[in-house]
């Protein structure tokens, strides 16, 4: 059995209220909820970790480098664009990630068209709403499915 972390950076706590037609009308609740019945079914443990703090996302990082984590589901939010440290975490944790958006960053603002994380990703999954995370998850399993 493996374990698939997925991280949610700041403001994603308020999906489901927050511009629900950039984001969408599902909570975060419901995306966590559709990925833990996706990950157990396929036989693994799906945890998730919410935060607004920069901090308290790469401690969560650093933690997963020790407690068996497999695989990263990752979706820093805002932080995607400015966090050189967040990125230095991902990489110190030496797990496979992939990188979930709701919105199409590329139709939005130009500062929010780069990403400190993309190029360290098995992959990135951007603007299909709700439904990446379950994209993601798929590939997360699958990827788990064939390490070694």
């Amino acid at each position: 059995m493996a374990k698939i972390l997925t991280l949610h950076g700041p403001n994603l706590n308020l999906l489901g209220s927050r511009e629900p037609s950039i984001y969408g009308t599902d909570t975060l609740k419901d995306i966590d909820e559709r990925l833990s019945k996706q990950c157990s079914a396929a036989g693994h443990l799906h945890i998730s970790f919410q935060s607004n703090s920069e901090a308290k996302l790469i401690e969560r990082l650093h933690a997963a480098r020790m407690d068996g984590t497999d695989f990263i589901i990752m979706n820093f939010g805002g932080f995607t664009h400015t966090s050189i440290a967040l990125r230095d975490a991902v990489l110190a944790s030496e797990l496979s990630c992939i990188e979930v958006h709701l919105s199409n960053l590329f139709q939005r603002e130009e500062y929010r068209h780069h990403s400190f994380f993309s190029d360290i990703a098995v992959g990135c999954i951007i603007g299909l709403g709700a439904q990446g995370y379950q994209l993601a998850m798929q590939a997360a399993i699958n990827h788990v499915g064939t390490r070694d």
